[in-house]
């Protein structure tokens, strides 16, 4: 049992992150039971980020700088997984006029103007939020970047329950049948830092969650009606929407 649980959190670290993580031995776990753990590799991810995001401000470095080298070696962490996800989500969403050819853009490398635009979006809200959570309280926001790291990475675990494959290849077939107690595990996790962090209010949390379920019950309307289901872009695009409005959700509760 043991065994088979750090096999899984091998993988998910191999799959989320660019961080060392090893060789698994076979037989490897599926992606679906390795599911849990992805808020696990959220926390190495935001801790990570929250350092560099501490560091900097403390050596006195504007807010603003201090900001974008957290979320910068945020991205770094992941290898730009996620950002990936949605630019080649955004393209395809919007530049083709079946699912067949929204699937075919996805899968091109090149980007196209609607991924560029989702991209410098979804890192501009980021980065203005954490600005704005550091000039109310640099220990908010040091908290908010570990919490949004590790909540945005239950929105792939829920759409791998929500969403049949779309293709019959590719990680999104290959993570399939993830269970709805899974889903419920990796919340769990998710959540536990909330113990230690006293600035972070109930209202606020909430508010986070409601923006969030809302969002992932929305992408999974629009993926399984526009694509027919879920890919890895769909998964990743799920991670950066979720982390972007929590940003904003927690702004908004926490405005004075």
């Amino acid at each position: 049992m043991i065994r088979a649980a750090l096999a899984q959190l091998q993988l998910a670290f191999m799959l989320l992150t660019r961080l060392p993580a090893g060789h698994l031995s076979d037989p490897a776990p599926r992606i679906n039971a390795a599911a849990w753990a992805f808020p696990v590799a959220g926390l190495v991810v935001g801790l990570g980020a929250a350092l560099v995001f501490w560091v900097a401000a403390a050596l006195g470095l504007p807010l603003a700088l201090a900001a974008l080298l957290g979320l910068g070696a945020q991205i770094m962490l992941c290898g730009a997984l996620h950002e990936d996800g949605l630019a080649d989500l955004a393209d395809g969403l919007w530049g083709g006029h079946t699912p067949a050819r929204r699937l075919e853009i996805m899968r091109d490398s090149r980007i196209g103007s609607y991924g560029v635009l989702a991209l410098i979006l979804s890192l501009a809200l980021r980065w203005q939020a954490l600005v704005y959570l550091g000039a109310l309280d640099l220990t908010v926001a040091i908290q908010a970047i570990v919490l949004m790291a590790m909540l945005s990475r239950v929105a792939p675990v829920a759409l791998l329950a929500l969403l049949p494959p779309a293709r019959a290849d590719g990680l999104g077939h290959s993570a399939t049948s993830v269970s709805w107690r899974a889903v419920g595990f990796a919340s769990v996790i998710a959540l536990a830092p909330l113990v230690l962090m006293r600035d972070m209010t109930a209202l606020a949390v909430g508010m986070v969650l409601v923006v969030q379920i809302a969002l992932v019950l929305g992408l999974a309307r629009l993926a399984l009606r526009r694509l027919g289901g879920q890919t890895g872009d769909v998964l990743g695009a799920g991670q950066q929407l979720a982390e972007v409005t929590g940003y904003l959700a927690l702004c908004i509760a926490l405005m004075g």
